[in-house]
Parts: structure tokens; sequence; C-alpha cells
């Protein structure tokens, strides 16, 4: 017997549609990429999405399932694109700007995206690349008409002029709420990155999860600052989240130091905001040179991206009365995975006890399942001391990547193997105690130790190269490059480095350069990344001092 309950698709849309019915007069504050601060609200957000669902599908030509590209900043014209695209049942696909030249070509023509909708920022950095695009028809630059510049870029439309052209009546269309609507590329750390494509319904099932008082704790009384990119998975959900509780939206725009990110904490009356330990460094350290500055309104911090060190979550809770919550996720679990709250059975734990439980990366919200498992898939104990491959399951999980690839990560049961090795503890507090891929995540973004491997080979001299990962005051790690010279070769550090110069990212430039006789090496012939990073324990990058 089937339950009597009305057919209500789980469609973003929605979300939108009741921010702008019950919350209408809810302000949103943004940071314009022109300057300016601007002000809306959810009800005219929702009038403007409308309005430009309309003109893509009038002048674009998108209908279901068009792909298109944002190459923006935190902005409410982003959040615009996001609802009034995806309400339009096309998908809008986040380019992280961060990326290498060539990654960025490639997620492009892989994704077929049909339009890209840039802030000016990125115009110079699209012109270059355009012509290695042959499907991208055109470009959408997020500005107005006075702002709009001279390009190169082929078929430029000045997104104001596009929008004004829409019909704020426009009508959402109905289409089953499984129907793709976000897509966002993992880094590729191990060969090319790889598509997740998300759903209407999993966006608002995993938004919702993120809103309960066991993870964000979101409400209508909060006023919400996500600074993590909109390109990093969704922005952590916030930008679905915030609306679906009702709460007012600050959006930081394209300056992320120390003193604009206090200047929108202060101007907005942020009392929740969420981003990587780098930003939060900066901001703290702004704040330290500026000791008459205080966070009255700032309840709530979620870091995550990388693991937080313990003296940014201590100066938040101790100097400025502001909780942090530990985050952790992937890209494929679009993204949160788990929320350091404390939970009933941890709050009656002395101070000291809780703090350990704190600083590990938290337990897993309604709607995610995780276990630990050995490599022959038997489920390990939850002792905190048994470490596992990390796999997780749920309704906002992938359950492949886009156009097949990827499989092995997937198995028969639906568990997605993250790759991380972790342990679970007595009160469900996940721990990450290494990545098995070798990544090294440096402000949140994750840096391949094996393309920069290879790169590095090809200089002359070279006989051997491993990258490994050690840590660092500012950026949480950096790349340390270990080179074993060719017989007879004198090879030196700036020889390395100018050729790893214009090979990949700049900031995927290692830190420094270190020569052994030798590299440790497995018994299977493989380089020991773990007796690598020992030997290597007590270096300090030049001019980094780490806290004690």
């Amino acid at each position: 017997m089937r339950g009597l309950m009305q057919d209500f698709p789980l469609l973003v849309h929605r979300v939108l549609d009741h921010a702008a019915r019950w919350h209408g007069s809810t302000p949103i504050l943004s940071r314009s990429v022109e300057g300016p601060l601007h002000r809306t609200d959810y009800a005219r957000l929702s009038r403007r999405s409308k309005a430009l669902a309309s003109a893509c599908q009038k002048r674009l030509g998108l209908k279901l399932g068009s792909v298109v590209a944002t190459m923006a900043w935190n902005t409410w014209r982003h959040l615009e694109i996001w609802y009034g695209v995806m309400g339009l049942g096309a998908i809008v696909h986040t380019l992280n700007p961060r990326l290498f030249a060539s990654q960025l070509g490639y997620i492009i023509n892989h994704a077929e995206d049909q339009w890209i909708f840039t802030d000016l920022t990125f115009v110079p950095l699209l012109e270059k690349l355009q012509d290695s695009l042959p499907g991208v028809k055109g470009f959408v630059i997020m500005t107005d008409a006075a702002h709009m510049p001279t390009t190169t870029l082929r078929n430029p439309v000045c997104y104001e002029e596009l929008l004004a052209s829409g019909d704020e009546a426009f009508a959402w269309p109905e289409f089953d709420e499984n129907t793709a609507c976000g897509m966002c590329y993992t880094s590729g750390t191990t060969g090319n990155p790889k598509g997740v494509l998300y759903s209407h319904r999993s966006n608002v099932l995993h938004g919702l999860m993120c809103a309960l008082g066991d993870a964000m704790a979101i409400s209508s009384r909060d006023v919400a600052m996500p600074v993590v990119p909109m390109f990093h998975a969704n922005a952590w959900s916030m930008a679905f989240s915030v609306p679906i509780s009702g709460a007012a939206l600050v959006m930081p725009g394209p300056r992320l130091d120390g003193a604009a990110i206090y200047e929108m904490l202060t101007e907005g009356r942020v009392t929740i905001t969420a981003a990587v330990p780098t930003v939060w460094l900066m901001l703290l350290n702004h704040l330290e040179q500026n000791p008459a500055l205080r966070l009255p309104d700032l309840q709530r911090v979620v870091i995550g991206g990388s693991a937080c060190p313990e003296s940014i979550m201590k100066a938040f809770v101790e100097s400025y009365g502001t909780d942090v919550i530990h985050a952790w996720g992937m890209t494929e679990m679009s993204p949160i995975g788990s929320l350091g709250i404390q939970s009933g059975r941890a709050a009656g734990l002395p101070p000291e006890e809780w703090w350990t439980l704190k600083l590990k990366q938290g337990r897993p919200p309604f709607m995610v399942d995780m276990k630990i498992t050995d490599d022959a898939g038997n489920t390990l104990p939850h002792d905190g001391k048994t470490f596992g491959r990390l796999k997780v399951k749920g309704p906002a999980v992938a359950k492949s990547y886009f156009k097949g690839e990827g499989l092995a990560a997937f198995d028969a049961e639906g568990w997605f193997d993250t790759g991380d090795v972790a342990t679970i503890d007595e009160y469900g507090y996940m721990q990450i105690t290494d990545r098995a891929k070798d990544v090294i995540k440096s402000g949140g973004e994750w840096i391949s130790s094996i393309e920069i491997e290879n790169i590095a080979l090809g200089c002359p001299g070279v006989q051997e190269a491993a990258a490994i990962g050690l840590p660092h005051p500012k950026w949480d790690e950096r790349p340390l490059l270990v080179i074993v010279r060719k017989q007879g070769s004198e090879v030196s550090r700036a020889e390395v480095l100018a050729h790893l110069e214009g090979r990949i990212a700049k900031w995927w430039m290692p830190d420094d350069v270190a020569f052994l006789p030798e590299i440790p090496h497995t018994a299977t012939g493989k380089i020991s990344k773990l007796e690598l990073r020992a030997l290597f324990r007590d270096y300090r990058f030049p001019g980094s001092v780490l806290p004690d």
C-alpha cells in the first residue's frame, strides 16, 4: 500500500520560492566585483532569477539538460545564475579559476559547456583559453553596460542586458527531481579531473541536512556568509541551506583578505560563516594587528577543506567567544560528510577530552552513512585506534562519475571509497589520518604530488623525484620536492624550479627542493612517502615558523 501524500518534487527552485514568499525582505549583502557593496533581498533575487531563466531560454537557447559554466565569485549575480539556470532545467558547471589552464580546458570540453558566465576578473584568462574551447558558443560577462569591457571573447553578452530582456513572471517548468542541475569536477590528483553530477533532489536534501541542529544549525535568525567559493562544491551547501532556513546572506565577492572579510562580517552582522583555514588565519592576523577589533555578532565558524590547526580553533573560541565547527567532505558528497558538533553523549566530557574530539573531522549527520574497512572490505571497529579506508553512502553522495569514469571507487552495495584513511572513535567522531593517494592539501586546495614528480623527472640531471606535503604555518601544507641527481649531475634547486615554472600552476610550485643520495622505496619498488615524511619530520621551509 502506498502512502496518500502529495507528489512534490524536490526541485531547487522551490528553495528560492520559499525564501521569496516567506522571507522576501530578508537582506542579501554582496561585495560587487566592480567595488561597491550591493544590497538586495530574496524577493528581488527570485524575480531576477526568473527573468534570467526566461532570457537564457530565449536568447541563449538553453533548455532541459543544457550545460553552462560559471567562473565567478560569491555574489548575488552568481546566486541568480544558480537558481535561474537550474530552475530552467539546465546544469550549472562551476569552474575553479585556480586550476591550471590545461585542466580548465579539459574540464570545459569534457562537460560540453555551451556558454560560460564569467566575472570581470576572469575575462583575460578566458580570452587566452577560448581558442581551445570549440564547443563554447559565447561568454556572458557578469556586469552592467557601464562596466562592460572591450574584449576579444567571441560572442560576448552583457549580463544585465541579458537579464533585462527576460520575464520576471516566468513560470518554472516542472520535471523529475532526479534531473541533473549542477556539476563540479574533482581536482584530478591522479589522472584527469572527474565530473560529479548533482541532482535537484540531492541538492535539496543536502541543503536540508546541513541546516540541521547537529550540522550548521542555520535558522531565520542567522546571518550567514559563505566565504568558501561557490566553485568549491556548492559553497558547502550554504547557497541552499541558508535560503531554506530564511537566514540573511552576506556574499564576500572577490576580496578574501583579512581586512575585507572583517568588513563584511561586521557590516552584515554575520552570525555563521564558513571557509578553509587559510582564510581564518588571515582574519586572525588582521585582528591581532588591530587589537581593538572584536567579533560581537559571530557565533559559529565552519572550517574545512583541510585539517584546521588547533591554534586557529582556540583563537576563535578563547579570544573572541566564537565556536568552531570542524567539517569534512568531498566534491562527491555535495560536499559535507561530517561536522564536529558536540553530541549529547560527548557533552558530559571534561573540556580537555572534548577538545580532543573537537579537533577531529566530526560525526556524520543524518543522510550520511559512514564506515571504515580493511583492504578486503571488512568493516573495522569504532575504537579510535583502528584505521581503515573511509567509505560513505547517502542521497547526496555520487553513485558514479560523469560519463561513467572512475567506477572502481563505487562498490556493488553503493559505498563510495573516499580514498582517505581514517579512524572512528566510540563517540562516533571520525578523524582523517592520511590520504591514500598522498595528495598535498594547501590552503584548502589539492596539489598532485604525482604530477609534480612526473614533470620534475623531465629536468636534465634528475634521476628520481618525490613530492610530499609538509606542515606550513599559513597554508596547512606546502610541497617539498625531493630529488636524486643522476650520476655526475650537479643540477641545482634553481634549475629544478625553473623547469617546473610554467608547467604547473604557480601555487603548485614547491616551496623548496631537497637533494638525497637515494629515496626510500617499499618492498614493491614504490616510493615510500611514509618513510620520506618521517625523514623530513623536523624540516622547516625557509622563513616559516610553525606554532608550538
